[in-house]
């Protein structure tokens, strides 16, 4: 008969055992911790040989490093209407461009086509940032090596901000300040500064010449006036290179049709003419709204100098490569002939062949009768002169760009500046 049975001999565990306080580990515990821990050291100094083998590991960034023959240009704003079509100019003519916008009124569908136009390392970058939050500018002026900047970024609506003034006090002087005070931090001595021609508000005499004096009569204009003399201010004891562009009502869009002019919905009210008239011929609105008709001009309605988007950039191109340290330019951009607002609405309907239709409203507050420009400074001194003055021809091309993008810039999009 079989007899299972336990055997009295079992084997124990390995354990540590205590003597005086102290434990004793197992020896071959100890020595296969102490592999693990080799093991771990030596793939981690593998990597970081790797790592140094790889020719961008002690390579800083592109944009943090100033290049002999390239200049890095700080474009506020870049995400807008007219900041993006600076920065492709800017882009198109070999500079290095850094975009900063917080998308308040700026495309992130505009980026994106210019990262698509241009996506070589060191060419393009888009940093999300408020210019209101001072320890985000510090960050961004010190990791990047900027050479100049152009300031585009600002609420640019007249109604708007006779019904909201402290924003625009905020966003155009106070952030003008932050911008001076980061340049001045970091050592960067060029500025572009795009102001306006509201900044001059009724003048008695027509055309409008730099040594107009500036009364401007809505917090726009006097936002902007206050940024001007701040920039001015600070140039009295300093080499910085100032140019400073008044300029007037721009239109149109980049003629490939690759950029244009998407404001967000709820700002149409107190948008540019052009969009206004576009969105009457698309059937977004019912009609065209024209506020203002017992104005002392030929018909009654406002005068404007419409500038086209395209020669508007290349003023800022042209007033970058004329900067000089220790100098201020001050220039009117337009073409030098106003156009009333009847005459603009007419031009419209050519463009767009849609029969718009035109209610008649009483003036808008802080508007005025007539502003159009004298740029014969700015012709004398950069060699520069409106080339798209043909106004139906400006309203074509930014009306293709309309038709072809019925949303915008899709749905990325949120505003432009």
């Amino acid at each position: 008969m079989l007899n299972f049975s336990r055997s009295r001999t079992q084997s124990r565990p390995n354990r540590s055992h205590p003597l005086g306080g102290m434990e004793f580990a197992d020896p071959k515990k100890k020595n296969g911790a102490v592999g693990k821990i080799l093991l771990a050291a030596g793939l981690t100094a593998l990597c970081i040989v790797i790592l140094k083998q790889s020719p961008s590991f002690n390579s800083p960034s592109p944009f943090s490093r100033h290049e002999e023959g390239v200049t890095h240009v700080l474009v506020t704003g870049g995400a807008g209407y007219i900041g993006s079509h600076a920065a492709l100019r800017l882009l198109k003519d070999s500079h290095r461009v850094t975009i900063v916008d917080n998308l308040s009124r700026g495309n992130l569908g505009a980026v994106k086509v210019l990262q698509d136009l241009f996506p070589e390392p060191g060419r393009l970058q888009f940093i999300y940032a408020d210019l209101g939050d001072p320890k985000a500018m510090h960050r961004i002026f010190s990791e990047n090596a900027f050479d100049a900047v152009m300031h585009f970024a600002a609420v640019a609506y007249v109604g708007e901000s006779t019904l909201d003034p402290l924003k625009y006090y905020h966003n155009i002087t106070s952030n003008t300040l932050g911008i001076m005070e980061a340049m001045a931090a970091h050592n960067v001595n060029t500025l572009i500064y795009s102001s306006t021609c509201a900044t001059y508000g009724e003048p008695e005499k027509m055309p409008i010449t730099e040594e107009t004096p500036q009364i401007p009569i809505n917090p726009y204009g006097k936002a902007k006036k206050m940024a001007e003399d701040i920039i001015l201010d600070f140039h009295k004891n300093s080499d910085m290179a100032v140019m400073i562009l008044r300029y007037f009502n721009v239109i149109g869009s980049d003629p490939e049709g690759r950029l244009g002019e998407a404001p967000r919905p709820e700002l149409r009210e107190h948008g540019r003419i052009s969009g206004a008239c576009f969105d009457a011929a698309r059937g977004i609105t019912n009609g065209l709204k024209v506020r203002g008709t017992d104005y002392k001009t030929p018909d009654g309605t406002c005068i404007r100098d419409y500038i086209d988007v395209t020669d508007l950039v290349d003023a800022h191109v042209k007033a970058l490569n004329k900067a000089k340290p220790g100098h201020v330019g001050i220039y009117n951009v337009g073409t030098g002939r106003g156009r009333s607002v009847k005459e603009f609405v007419e031009a419209c309907k050519k463009a767009t062949g849609a029969s718009i239709k035109v209610e008649y409203l009483p003036r808008r507050p802080g508007d005025y009768a007539e502003v159009f420009s004298d740029p014969s400074k700015i012709l004398r001194e950069l060699n520069w002169s409106a080339q798209h003055t043909d106004l139906e021809k400006s309203l074509q091309v930014a009306w293709r760009w309309q038709k072809s993008h019925h949303n915008g810039y899709g749905s990325s999009s949120t505003a432009s500046i």
